[in-house]
């Protein structure tokens, strides 16, 4: 049976491609032991940790602690296993970190073929830069200009026509008219995608 510090290396010493795959996700990937040892976290990952976790983010040999929101929903993945034994789950659950953070966490047992003891995959999503992420990606789709994207990003972070104004510094009518332009850009290229 490999120790945990082999299976640490071999994991780390897995292909260049897939590092660069996990680094690349906008998500946090953390990858966990059964009993909370880091084996590798992506750079999103350890951002959000460490937001969740401040006042305490290393153990006493310096190495970093799962926060304490994230190991609650491991651990239920972790009790959970006797009961649903051959059956892929997911847990799931979403931390409000401040006001403007809220974190998804989803978790999963990942098994690899070479190892004897399977790791925990959790997946760390940042809401509020899922929804800017969508909302850029709209913006190319419906082909709007820098204002209007400006104005689009805002409107999808959940900030009223007023607040974007003021954001903004232009006037709220202007506000209504990006706006009116915007649904115009959707609605054409709704159009073009059914006729295509």
């Amino acid at each position: 049976m490999l120790s945990q510090l082999e299976q640490t290396k071999s994991f780390a010493q897995d292909s260049t491609l897939l590092k660069g795959v996990l680094e690349g996700i906008t998500d946090g990937i953390l990858i966990l032991s059964d009993r909370g040892e880091w084996i590798y976290h992506n750079y999103y990952a350890h951002c959000i940790c460490q937001q969740l976790n401040q006042h305490n983010n290393q153990d006493h040999a310096g190495v970093p602690t799962v926060p304490e929101a994230i190991w609650q929903t491991c651990k239920a993945l972790i009790e959970s296993r006797e009961l649903y034994a051959d059956q892929p789950i997911v847990m799931e659950s979403e931390i409000a970190s401040t006001r403007s953070h809220t974190y998804r966490i989803r978790v999963r047992w990942l098994t690899l073929d070479d190892l004897k003891r399977p790791y925990l995959a959790v997946l760390l999503e940042d809401r509020q830069q899922s929804l800017q992420n969508r909302a850029l990606a709209e913006a190319v789709l419906y082909d709007l200009s820098p204002r209007q994207t400006e104005v689009w990003l805002l409107r999808r972070a959940g900030f009223t026509y007023q607040q974007i104004a003021l954001e903004l510094y232009i006037t709220l009518n202007t506000v209504k008219r990006h706006l009116k332009d915007i649904r115009a850009k959707q609605s054409l290229s709704i159009d073009l995608e059914r006729q295509a």
